[in-house]
């Protein structure tokens, strides 16, 4: 079982920047992919970026060129920096992680973007 908490939201204005993290503990298997998602309010979650265990990332149209997924294998995290944030990007932020074993989902972390 891997259990992922994430961090880093908050209320930020339009243009502005955040970078959001997601540690990752508990099962001693590596992680191979993690994944970004947001759910904005009254819409289906959407998958915002994803990166591989070799450092392979791959980015919704949506945010091509703003954001930006990274992560270090030795702390077992990874973040997204979110540059010029748009109003329309208010959405809870989840992560999700994949290893031999299944998938894992966080809890969620807030990103409000205010005009």
């Amino acid at each position: 079982q891997v259990q992922l908490v994430e961090s880093g939201g908050g209320l930020v204005q339009a243009g502005g920047s955040l970078r959001l993290s997601c540690v990752a503990s508990g099962s001693t298997f590596s992680i191979n992919d993690f994944d970004w998602y947001r759910q904005a309010p009254g819409k289906q979650r959407e998958w915002v970026a994803g990166i591989s265990s070799g450092g392979r990332t791959n980015y919704a149209d949506s945010v091509k060129g703003r954001f930006t997924i990274s992560r270090d294998n030795a702390k077992n995290t990874a973040y997204l920096q979110m540059n010029s944030l748009k109003p329309e990007g208010t959405a809870v932020f989840y992560c999700k992680a994949r290893n031999v074993l299944g998938s894992y989902w966080g809890q969620g972390t807030q990103v409000t973007v205010s005009s």
